[in-house]
């Protein structure tokens, strides 16, 4: 079947491939909303478990996510309000003093391919950056990424001013020096060791 064809050449990280497959299932008249679910998003939720498990590693996981969008703005002008669902809306960057970005930018990939709106706000934010962001996207989840240690303070007084508003807001946090009981100490919700999780842990979280 068709949705599997584009499944797996999602999965293999050929976008070119799965954008002439997508072609296709459209002239044979298959929804939209089905080649999102089944065919991208359907893809991503096997390529999770896989990177989880380490089936699959980072560089794999990217193509796979790029083969996904290409997919997705191919389909971008086809699509009527309700052939997406959200599973939530997202937002992450990385703390005031941090300049990395890859884990944080395949985090929100992950994300984005798994059916969350994200908003990727980028490096070197503010605690007040990611308030205004906050106001303005009114995400489920917030993502606060963290490279340096000597930048985790940073992830802490953001976390301590996003608690302090009284915001409705999950907090994620995840980086090289982060840990479980860190991210206990400081009044995170979850912390996310991989992209992969992230997924899990944000699906579970709304569900």
């Amino acid at each position: 079947m068709v949705l599997t064809k584009i499944r797996e050449m999602v999965i293999e990280g050929e976008g070119e491939e799965a954008v002439a497959l997508i072609k296709q299932a459209m002239q044979a008249n298959i929804s939209v909303r089905d080649i999102v679910s089944e065919g991208l998003i359907g893809a991503m939720n096997v390529v999770g478990p896989k990177m989880a498990s380490g089936e699959m590693f980072v560089p794999e996981v990217l193509m796979c996510a790029e083969a996904m969008q290409e997919g997705l703005v191919y389909l971008k002008p086809f699509l009527k309000d309700g052939d997406v669902v959200s599973s939530g809306k997202f937002l992450i960057g990385t703390v005031k003093g941090d300049l990395h970005d890859i884990g944080k930018n395949l985090v929100a990939m992950m994300m984005e391919s798994s059916g969350f709106e994200v908003f990727n706000i980028g490096i070197d934010q503010s605690t007040e950056a990611f308030l205004e962001a906050i106001e303005q996207h009114k995400p489920d989840i917030v993502g606060l990424s963290a490279l340096l240690t000597t930048t985790m303070p940073a992830m802490r007084d953001t976390v301590n001013d996003i608690r302090e508003k009284g915001i409705a807001v999950k907090i994620f946090v995840g980086g090289a020096p982060v840990s479980e009981e860190f991210a206990k100490e400081i009044g995170a919700d979850a912390y996310c060791p991989d992209a992969a999780e992230t997924v899990v842990l944000a699906k579970a979280m709304l569900a």
